[in-house]
């Protein structure tokens, strides 16, 4: 009997750095399933990916625990099983204003989806990850290492994510792996569902700045994923993996 192909869940995989992450792993011949609240963006993943026998899609709000359980089993039961697991979903939008202004159900929504949803997932998931020696990815953010004004409820979010891996990695080795990405700044105009027609395209100086020449793209973060869910990267969990162009190592100073 031939060996059925690895499975992939991934959150908030029906655009920006998501939907990039899962046409790489379509591209490799994973079994893909995609949890996004966005019904728009779910619908528009079925006509740009041509592969229905390899994907899945399930419109999800990953702060609801109810959903959550029964999109993981429903994921498991397709897939025969689950592989790997990457926690992408979240309130992409940092800043909130100044705090003293903050409401405290746009902190609360921001901890429930970008912080609990991952929570959730781990902890429904992890009975099949364990079953295939399967791994998580949290993917976190660069401001969880530093911040502009006015981003404390997503700072937060992703800070915490970064602890939560630490403490999956120990809690749940050597059955299942736990690392995070910390992506910088990202170019995922293409990848969403609402892109527009003809994007403002970004400047030289905004490629400049970059110690690597370039804004990032969704691809160089699904590269990453691609290793730390690969045996390559049986050595590799509890840590966190920084793509952003070498920008949190660049001192700067206004002059």
């Amino acid at each position: 009997m031939a060996q059925q192909p690895p499975v992939i869940l991934i959150t908030g995989g029906a655009q920006g750095i998501g939907k990039g992450i899962a046409a790489h792993f379509l591209d490799k011949g994973w079994r893909v399933v995609i949890l996004d609240q966005n019904a728009e963006a779910i619908s528009a993943c079925r006509q740009d990916f041509s592969d229905p026998d390899n994907l899945l899609l399930i419109t999800t709000d990953v702060s609801r625990e109810p959903d959550v359980a029964s999109a993981v089993e429903e994921a498991a039961r397709w897939g025969q099983g689950l592989d790997a697991l990457v926690n992408n979903a979240g309130i992409a939008d940092p800043d909130t204003g100044p705090i003293e202004m903050l409401e405290l159900d746009q902190w609360q929504r921001r901890i429930d989806v970008n912080l609990t949803g991952a929570f959730l997932l781990a902890k429904h998931a992890i009975p099949h990850l364990r079953q295939r020696r399967g791994s998580i990815v949290n993917i976190a953010s660069t401001r969880a290492l530093q911040s502009e004004p006015n981003s404390e409820a997503y700072a937060a979010t992703k800070g915490a994510l970064l602890a939560l891996t630490h403490a999956l990695a120990v809690s749940l080795g050597p059955d299942v792996r736990a690392n995070s990405i910390s992506p910088g700044w990202i170019d995922v105009t293409a990848w969403q569902a609402d892109a527009p027609s003809e994007p403002q395209p970004l400047s030289a100086t905004d490629h400049e700045q970059h110690p690597s020449g370039r804004v990032g793209k969704p691809e160089d973060v699904a590269a990453m994923v691609a290793y730390l869910v690969s045996p390559d990267a049986r050595f590799v969990t509890g840590q966190n993996f920084v793509i952003d162009g070498g920008m949190t190592r660049k001192m700067i100073y206004e002059e």
